[in-house]
């Protein structure tokens, strides 16, 4: 058997009365107690908020004590979270690697020789190159992008292939 209408949290009046009742203070506590930082509002409203989900549950006379014990927890919480993101941001961040200076050189180079050679390319073949193979478009796809046939499609990239591989290997 349900608690009568009038010992009900869920009854709008009574939590309204509730609130207007021990918002100030439960604030006040955890201002005191936490500080601003942690800003003591929100967790005063995250606090009703759980007793208002909770309300059929709690009794009236129990509700004072729900509302601080909750808002303690919350801002606990927050205080532990903060300790682990501090935590992790003071461990030192690894900047290294495991490739010599001289793999990361030649990289840097054989990107570049790349990116010179895509730009010796035709626009046509440029075009079509990329749309394939950067953006992963299929030869139909990026034939109707370009109001032609597939084969011309298939013409630019393997021309576009050849070109670069020349290049490349000249290098």
């Amino acid at each position: 058997m349900g608690k009568p209408l009038q010992d009900n949290i869920c009854e709008s009046r009574l939590f309204e009365h509730l609130y207007k009742k021990h918002a100030k203070n439960l604030h006040d506590f955890l201002y005191y107690k936490f500080g601003e930082q942690l800003n003591p509002q929100d967790k005063v409203q995250e606090a009703f908020i759980k007793l208002w989900q909770n309300c059929s549950k709690i009794a009236p006379e129990k509700a004072k004590s729900y509302l601080f014990t909750t808002a303690n927890n919350l801002t606990l919480n927050a205080v532990a979270h903060q300790k682990v993101v501090l935590k992790h941001s003071q461990k030192p961040q690894k900047h290294s690697t495991n490739e010599t200076p001289e793999f990361v050189l030649q990289e840097k180079e054989y990107h570049q020789k790349l990116q010179n050679a895509i730009s010796n390319l035709t626009e046509a073949q440029r075009v079509a190159f990329l749309l394939n193979r950067v953006e992963g478009k299929r030869f139909k796809e990026i034939a109707e992008l370009l109001g032609i046939s597939v084969k011309a499609v298939e013409k630019r990239i393997y021309g576009a292939l050849k070109k670069l591989r020349l290049e490349i290997d000249e290098l």
